[in-house]
């Protein structure tokens, strides 16, 4: 009892911290040596660095990454300030890193600060934050965003290694693709006699098909009498162009994802196998196999469903108002969930064959889709019907990932543009890959993302002929692996080859 006491103050301390929506925690927010050690033994905190703390789930399994991936970015610029003061920045490359939306969790993040030690200091999960003893830029060339202190825009592209252009070039292109102009890039230039890097960003610009920053640059260093020589920084020959105009960075980078990524998918997929003339029976062998999807399908996402239950809830039997058990049931309600979406599916891929863009189908009937997958917790009464009016409204986090979803406002800039690239893409096979992957990896709701993708893949799978194709509970960590791949370094090889073993074999 007198335990239970302590550990009820304890947790009453994290509240009001909590409440006052402190992520990173200091010792001293927590004064009594006892409550923290509690906090600590039951799993309440974790330790993110010494005498730093976050707060998490204590039925956390031990490695599980879900806690300090998701404080990671709101943990950073709290402990940071605290270290240095306003005296810090990140550096030019992690800097680029953001403004391209890429807010993937670092193995290391690199941080400028002339108080700095030139050492590395651990955080959990093998991250660190590296301290490196050097002057940050002037404030004219940096910006605050979410706390986080950064080069500019601008300052992030002149300042970049000049590696960075081959092995970040996804990013960099993304940065180059939303200048409007040389401008602001000039000043700063000229101000410093960077002659050798305005030739590398004069090449750079003419990649991505900019050529009158390119020349505008170039031609304001002879202007000034500066030997300057164009140089192409990148390591692929091939010049980017983008097909959707676009001033989100997120659907320029999802532009440029595609294009890279697209001949990747086509070398390791199998040819289609053509238009579906029996509409009727390619409907019928998705009966055939419902309940075995959906028993793969929903035990991916960690839902305890049988076939039984699943027959169950798609015959008619289960009840919200005759059975009281059922209408309490996670599982079973997933379940009747999935049995409705799955109809509202076969009505999309029914559309789709009988000659409907595929990619402008599933942008019209997905919300669809999602509103009949959770029907069944509004009817328990366990969300409201305004929960599924639409895409979400607050940020989210996929468990032990290092890819960290935008925010909301960005996610819904990046939406249309992803059923624009699906509607215009011409290959069946990248469609059925990349849609999958690019919706998971926007992650537009809340819940259901990845039962939306699958069933995202398999309508794009339908406009080639392929066959309905199961993802297998048994290949889940090979298949979370894949897309993690995919998610944080932009290599879908392994998710495309992944794919393409589950259709070659069915």
């Amino acid at each position: 009892m007198q335990l239970n006491k302590r550990l009820a103050a304890a947790l009453e301390t994290l509240k009001q911290l909590q409440d006052d929506r402190v992520v990173a925690i200091h010792t001293d927010q927590i004064k009594s040596v006892k409550h923290r050690q509690l906090l600590l033994k039951y799993g309440f905190i974790r330790e993110a660095s010494r005498g730093w703390y976050i707060a998490s789930n204590p039925n956390e399994k031990v490695g599980e990454t879900t806690s300090w991936f998701s404080a990671f970015w709101d943990f950073i610029p709290v402990y940071l300030d605290r270290k240095y003061g306003e005296n810090w920045c990140l550096s030019a490359d992690q800097s680029l890193f953001l403004h391209a939306q890429n807010f993937g969790i670092p193995p290391q993040l690199l941080v400028r600060s002339p108080q700095a030690n030139n050492k590395p200091t651990p955080m959990l999960h093998g991250t660190s934050v590296f301290n490196l003893k050097m002057e940050i830029p002037p404030k004219a060339l940096t910006v605050q965003i979410n706390g986080i202190r950064m080069y500019s825009l601008s300052a992030a592209l002149i300042y970049a290694s000049p590696g960075i252009f081959a092995t970040h070039a996804l990013e960099v292109r993304t940065i180059l693709s939303m200048v409007p102009d040389a401008s602001e890039l000039l000043h700063t230039l000229l101000e410093k006699g960077h002659s050798t890097i305005a030739g590398r960003l004069a090449g750079a610009f003419r990649k991505v098909g900019k050529h009158l920053i390119a020349d505008d640059i170039i031609a304001a260093f002879k202007h000034e009498d500066f030997d300057i020589r164009e140089a192409d920084p990148f390591a692929s020959d091939a010049e980017v162009k983008l097909a959707i105009p676009s001033l989100s960075p997120l659907g320029v980078r999802l532009q440029l994802m595609w294009q890279e990524m697209r001949e990747t998918v086509l070398k390791y997929f199998p040819v289609p196998s053509g238009k579906v003339t029996d509409i009727d029976t390619y409907l019928e062998h998705i009966d055939e196999v419902f309940v075995l999807d959906a028993y793969h399908s929903l035990s991916i996402e960690r839902y305890l469903v049988s076939p039984e239950l699943i027959k169950r809830v798609s015959s008619g039997t289960w009840d919200t108002d005759k059975n009281d058990y059922d209408q309490r049931e996670r599982d079973a309600m997933a379940a009747r969930g999935y049995f409705q979406a799955y109809k509202r599916v076969k009505k999309s891929i029914r559309h789709i064959l009988e000659g409907t863009n595929a990619g402008s189908q599933v942008a019209k009937d997905h919300g669809e889709w999602y509103r009949e997958l959770f029907d069944p917790s509004v009817a328990a009464g366990l969300l409201r019907p305004a929960d599924l009016a639409g895409y979400r409204n607050h940020r989210v986090f996929i468990g032990n990932s290092r890819h960290v979803p935008v925010q909301p406002e960005e996610m819904r800039n990046a939406m249309p543009v992803l059923f624009e690239l699906l509607a215009a893409e011409p290959e069946s096979a990248v469609r059925a890959v990349l849609g999958h992957f690019f919706f998971v990896y926007i992650h537009p709701y809340m819940d259901g993302n990845g039962r939306i993708a699958r069933f995202l893949m398999n309508a794009m799978l339908a406009s080639g002929g392929y066959p309905w194709t199961i993802v297998p509970v048994e290949q889940r960590d090979a298949y979370m692996e894949a897309l993690e791949h995919a998610s944080v370094e932009q290599n879908i090889e392994s998710f495309a080859r992944f794919l393409a073993d589950l259709v070659m074999n069915k």
